[in-house]
């Protein structure tokens, strides 16, 4: 873990640099993938899933008898923290449904707004090294909220061509019954361009590492919509000379233990802080089964002294982390000047963990620095909004000549005349 005390801002760039792949490198690999599946449909796939997974697949929907062993094999207990987490999950979406707004903007001139659900869904789940059913949880439940006509997932194998049974346990749990055995960046060009057995879909939610991701933006560039740019998971953890070093240690390697390319930052304004944490992490990682992985990813992270917190709030809002844990006292304090972050986390009872799985709160955040700009997942995210107009007789007369000034002001004749004809007619 690197440590740096009071670095100059115009260093603060640098430290806050994610450790992703040139995208040199993975771009034209993807676009291969993409490409092969786009032309060659389920023969594309089958050989992509050979090569990169290590299975030889002839049917990638997984049947029904799949499913139900699948639920056999998940102990009672994981059934009922699944049940659990998915009903806090379905109470906290619930209330972000969108209400109708209408007006009278102009006396016979009436608009509306409502929101209508994207009919088809592609839900991509990693199921690697960390097969991650709780991912269902957080896109399979809004697209039920939302009512989408069809969803679709899709989840890598293991060697044997199956998945994991509590990814299939909580598909079932969320109505999905279109899951498909297929993963990485083929996954994402299965459900962007259709194949003879995964159908094409309207929009592709869901994280992955970064070759996925690329595949996201690819697709998105011909036309397919995707939820956000979400890659390698991410966490600043802020701590005062008050925050348990074995709670901050705790956090930083939950999120260090996702991928060798996940990043974790730590910020104080309290120096022998930052050395407490950084001996509680050594030591905790000791007992990690995913050491290897975390030990890698402690290799891309900071430990950071900042003399005051408003430097620290500049810190975190240039750095736009996927996941904030405000470790401190009075978090209350911080966080209505806190901008630029996918979801914050406040106190020190209040581990990032409980975002990803039961709180309520979705897991799907933007990462890279996007959450400058974009959303977790919400409601809104499986929902397209339509506008709506009506205009009396009484509206076009009162509204009729500013449409014909502004329409001659911008030498649209045609505009304007579509609403003159109307005007003379009375």
């Amino acid at each position: 873990m690197k440590k740096y005390i009071n670095p100059p801002k115009d260093k603060w760039p640098v430290l806050q640099n994610r450790p992703t792949l040139s995208t040199e490198k993975i771009i034209p690999r993807v676009t291969q993938i993409m490409n092969s599946v786009k032309q060659n449909g389920d023969t594309a796939l089958k050989e992509l899933s050979l090569k990169y997974d290590g299975n030889n697949i002839e049917s990638f929907l997984v049947t029904n008898a799949e499913f139900n062993k699948a639920i056999k094999e998940v102990d009672f207990e994981l059934k009922s923290a699944i049940q659990i987490a998915a009903d806090n999950i379905k109470k906290f979406h619930t209330l972000q449904l969108p209400k109708e707004i209408r007006t009278e903007t102009t006396p016979g001139v009436i608009c509306w707004q409502k929101a209508i659900p994207i009919n088809k869904v592609g839900l991509y789940i990693p199921g690697g090294s960390a097969p991650l059913f709780s991912t269902v949880l957080m896109l399979g439940i809004p697209a039920a909220i939302a009512k989408c006509r069809e969803v679709v997932l899709c989840s890598p194998a293991d060697k044997n061509g199956e998945i994991n049974p509590a990814i299939l346990f909580t598909a079932q749990l969320c109505g999905i019954t279109k899951v498909y055995k297929i993963g990485g960046a083929q996954a994402i060009a299965a459900m962007a361009y259709g194949t003879e057995t995964i159908p094409k879909v309207d929009k592709i939610f869901g994280p992955g590492n970064q070759y996925v991701t690329t595949a996201k933006q690819l697709a998105s560039a011909e036309g397919i919509a995707i939820d956000m740019p979400a890659g390698p998971s991410e966490v600043l953890v802020v701590a005062d000379e008050n925050t348990p070093a074995e709670f901050a240690a705790a956090d930083l390697l939950s999120q260090a233990e996702h991928g060798i390319d996940s990043q974790v930052i730590l910020i104080s304004t309290c120096k022998n802080k930052l050395n407490d944490i950084e001996k509680e992490t050594y030591k905790q990682l000791d007992n990690l089964n995913r050491r290897y992985i975390a030990e890698k990813s402690l290799q891309n992270s900071r430990l950071i002294y900042l003399r005051d917190k408003n430097e620290c709030l500049e810190f975190i809002n240039a750095y736009a982390p996927e996941h904030l844990i405000l470790a401190i006292d009075k978090p209350e304090e911080w966080a209505d000047k806190i901008t630029q972050a996918g979801s914050v986390f406040m106190g020190v009872y209040t581990p990032e963990t409980a975002g990803d799985y039961a709180s309520g709160t979705n897991h799907t955040l933007p990462t890279n620095g996007f959450a400058n700009a974009y959303s977790g997942v919400n409601m809104d995210s499986f929902m397209k909004k339509i506008t709506f107009q009506q205009i009396s007789k009484e509206g076009i007369k009162n509204i009729g000549k500013t449409i014909e000034i502004m329409a001659e002001a911008e030498q649209l004749q045609a505009h304007r005349n579509a609403v003159t004809v109307r005007l003379n007619s009375l």
